[in-house]
């Protein structure tokens, strides 16, 4: 079969948590830039919601990034990242929801949007979008930080998962902002846990990979994607 193909746009948090898997796996991919095509024919044939990321395996296409987590880990060689107890798997797939709930719409529409990618396309930031979500930030963080406390290396205990990669993305763009940096010293469970994945050769490699050119396409997120207070 040939590699897998992972379409996006290159500083997408979700596609960022499909490369830290598939490179963490040892899986050889390759990886499509839509960014010139996003919202355009070619883009929603892949993904009709218009989102990223999307895979290709052979005959396979699949969108959403929790089913391609998850097929990832079945079908594609290298350590296993799903644990094989029911529980700690119900905890793992808690995780993934809770980033998507949680943490990813305040650290990345709210706070990382305003401060970073809008800036970067000449866009002001709303600051009634970035104040509504840091209370709700921090009140994430603490809850990250009790599950790392008690020497804990990772989420789910001394196990690395896809519940630790699933995180990983959403809480480094969120470092890059001032409120990301003020925040994250309070939090020194939280921090330990950053460094040791920020360690991993897998992170390392995906990370000198992404090109940080500014997002053109964002420039419809003002109208479709930021909140309104």
């Amino acid at each position: 079969m040939p590699d897998p193909i992972v379409y996006g746009f290159p500083r997408s948090t979700f596609v960022n948590i499909i490369r830290l898997l598939l490179t963490y796996k040892g899986v050889p991919y390759r990886f499509h830039d839509l960014e010139a095509v996003m919202g355009k024919p070619e883009h929603l044939a892949l993904h009709p919601f218009n989102r990223v990321p999307i895979l290709e395996h052979g005959e396979l296409i699949v969108y959403e990034t929790s089913a391609i987590a998850a097929y990832v880990d079945e079908a594609c060689e290298g350590p296993r990242l799903t644990p094989k107890d029911p529980g700690a798997r119900a905890r793992m797939n808690q995780w993934i929801s809770a980033v998507n709930s949680y943490y990813y719409p305040y650290m990345i529409y709210h706070v990382t949007h305003e401060r970073i990618v809008f800036p970067e396309l000449g866009i002001a930031s709303d600051e009634k979008v970035v104040a509504h979500a840091l209370p709700k930030v921090e009140a994430a963080l603490a809850v990250a930080e009790r599950e790392l406390a008690h020497g804990k290396n990772f989420l789910l205990g001394d196990d690395i998962s896809i519940a630790d990669f699933y995180l990983l993305p959403a809480t480094f763009a969120f470092s890059l902002t001032a409120e990301g940096q003020s925040m994250y010293p309070k939090f020194p469970a939280f921090c330990r846990w950053r460094e040791r994945m920020d360690n991993l050769p897998a992170t390392q490699k995906v990370r000198s990979a992404v090109v940080r050119a500014p997002i053109e396409h964002a420039r419809e997120w003002a109208n479709s994607h930021r909140p309104k207070y």
